[in-house]
This record gives structure tokens, sequence and C-alpha cells, in this order.
């Protein structure tokens, strides 16, 4: 009975985000043919432009990869119920000391491509472990303090960039560039798809191991799914809390390494790069499941290319996309799309099952 209902609360998710997306890209089609000159062009620019050349769907590879870091960070932070958005500064202080370390210390081949990745995830571990510690020690509300800390990082890390990595020498700020020996080499030839793509596949299947086979993993979701009933249980509720945040966090600063060692020939982001907002959006599609994660990836970062090829083939901006993600989100997070049904549904099935026995 209880599996049934497990299958049943899947196919109703599943269903709610398909009929989200449907419902999102209707919008995003009436939008076009509102306000485009040639609505035909632009409708057939977003759906196939990602196929119209090699490197554009590379583009959408390496960006999709992108997303899994970021997206499966948040996953593992949402398991447990908090609201942790500091996986965007993970990111980009995980990017920087990944690129510090590359470019200050004289590493050997191999250590050169692994210690600055391991030094990216402790980095992105720290960051997100401030906003778990405060919520567990606290009861800090993680969502206010996660947002703060985001620009507590960035000037943090603009001003450790200016005064101990800058490259004097290269006309914007930047880092030194990184060596040869800690650069992820391209994986397909003429595209921007490398290695780091690897590493989000089996950093996919580990999140998936360690959420849904592991102990801790099982404290995590019971933890988000009833505070109180974890409690009850037995749980370490703050030792969880923390755990969770330094998992997800180190996964994001793990993806801002690969990022810059994968994309970048040295760091130079002024800003924050957006990447952990997509990883929230992605994990939001993905229901908070790992394992759906690349998919939902993928379909972003699908978009995404088919919003620039559109906006530059035709007369319709690429900022469409950002109209449809808001869509999507609304529609995705309202339970109450199908919950009507679904309650009849099982229901239906309690009674069923009750005759039968």
């Amino acid at each position: 009975m209880r599996e049934k209902l497990q299958n049943k609360n899947l196919w109703f998710s599943s269903a709610t985000t398909i009929l989200a997306v449907v419902i999102s890209l209707f919008i995003a089609f009436i939008l076009i043919m509102i306000f485009s000159n040639n609505p035909g062009d632009s409708i057939s620019d977003l759906l196939t432009g990602p196929f119209s050349s090699k490197r554009n769907l590379g583009n959408v590879i390496s960006m999709a990869s992108t997303f899994t870091f970021t997206g499966v960070a948040i996953c593992i932070m949402f398991q447990a119920s908090l609201f942790n958005v500091a996986a965007e500064g993970a990111f980009f202080m995980g990017a920087m000391f990944a690129a510090a370390a590359a470019t200050l210390w004289q590493l050997p081949v191999g250590l050169a491509l692994v210690v600055p990745m391991i030094i990216g995830a402790v980095t992105g571990a720290i960051i997100c472990f401030i906003p778990g510690i405060l919520k567990a020690k606290f009861n800090a509300d993680e969502l206010v303090s996660s947002l703060m800390l985001n620009y507590i990082v960035l000037y943090l890390g603009l001003y450790l960039l200016n005064t101990y990595i800058r490259d004097p020498k290269f006309g914007a700020l930047a880092s030194y560039q990184l060596p040869a020996a800690s650069k992820i080499s391209n994986l397909i030839q003429g595209t921007s798809v490398n290695n780091g793509i690897i590493i989000a596949i089996i950093l996919v299947i580990i999140s998936y191991v360690f959420l849904y086979r592991t102990k801790t993993g099982y404290s995590i979701r019971i933890l988000g799914q009833n505070k109180d009933y974890a409690n009850y249980s037995g749980i370490k509720v703050a030792k969880v809390i923390v755990i969770s945040q330094l998992a997800g966090g180190a996964v994001a600063g793990l993806g801002g390494a690969v990022e810059v060692m994968g994309m970048y020939g040295r760091f130079q982001w002024t800003s924050l790069p957006g990447y952990g907002w997509d990883g929230v959006i992605v994990a939001i599609l993905a229901g908070n499941k790992p394992q759906l994660v690349p998919i939902a990836a993928i379909f972003l970062a699908y978009l995404r290319i088919g919003a620039n090829v559109m906006a530059r083939s035709g007369d319709v901006p690429s900022e469409l996309i950002t109209v449809i993600q808001a869509v999507m989100i609304i529609l995705v997070t309202a339970s109450a799309l199908l919950s009507h049904i679904k309650k009849k549904v099982i229901i239906k099935e309690a009674l069923s099952d009750g005759q039968n026995s």
C-alpha cells in the first residue's frame, strides 16, 4: 500500500512538472506571436536553434553540465527542507580559490588538476556551512543569511582577487593564467564540451547513493519531510542540517572549480555568475531528486541556447526565457495544480485496497 502511494505521488509530481512546462511554453509561443514580426521563424529558432550547429549543441551540453553541479548542490540542501541559496557564493568562491591554488602553487601533473578541485569543494563547503550552522544553533533564517552571505562572498572574493592573485599585465581584473596542467581537457573538438561533464555524471550517481542509500541521506530526507518526527526518532537535527549544507556547498564549490578550469584560461568574474540561481530552477524542475537533475539541466540549457539563437536571428529578445522560467517555477511549486485529482485517486485506491482485504 505504501509503495503504491509513493508511486502515485511520484506520478503526480512528474505530471505537474510536465504540465507546467507545457503551459509555460504555450504562453511563450503566444507572446512570440504577439510581439514578433515573423513568429513562425522565431518559434522555429527557439525549438531548433540548439541543433542548428555543432557549436550550439555543444553549448547546450556544457551549460547543462554546469547546471548539474549547482542543481545537485541545491537538491541536497533542499532535501533537508532548508532554503539555503549560498550555492551561488560557493560556486563563485570555489572557482576563485581553485584558480588561486592552480596559479600560486607549483603543482606536478595530476595534482595540478586534483588539488584545485579539492580546494574549490572545501571552499564551497565552508561557504554553505555558515548559513547551516546559524540555522542549527540559533535558528536563523537560512534564506536571509545565505542571500546576504552571497554578497559578502562577492566583495571578499574581489578583494582577494585584486590583492593576491591579480595579473598586473592583463588588461582587466583577472587572475594569473592557469597552467596547462590545471586545465580540464576538451572532450569534443570544435565545441566547449570538456571532461567536466564526466565529473558531473559521477557526482549525480554519488549524490543519489548518498541521499537514498545511506543512513545520513535517510536522516536528511526525514528531516526535510517532518522536523518534529526527526526529533522524536532520535535524529540529531542540528548535525544533519550542517552535514546537508556542507555536502551541498562542496558540490557547488567543485562545480565552480570545474567551470573555471574547463571553460576559462583564468579567473575573471567580477560579479556573481548566476549559476547558483540556475541551480535553484533545475532543482525545482527535478523535484529535488539528484537523478533527475541532468534532464532538468539539459532542458534549461536547451531553452537558453534556443533563446540566444532566436534573439540573434529575429526580433524577440532572449529575456523571454526569463518569463518562461518564472511561469514554470510558479506552476511547478503550485501544488494545488493537480491536488484535487490526486486526492480522489489516492482515496479511491485506499478504499479499493480496503475492500479487497
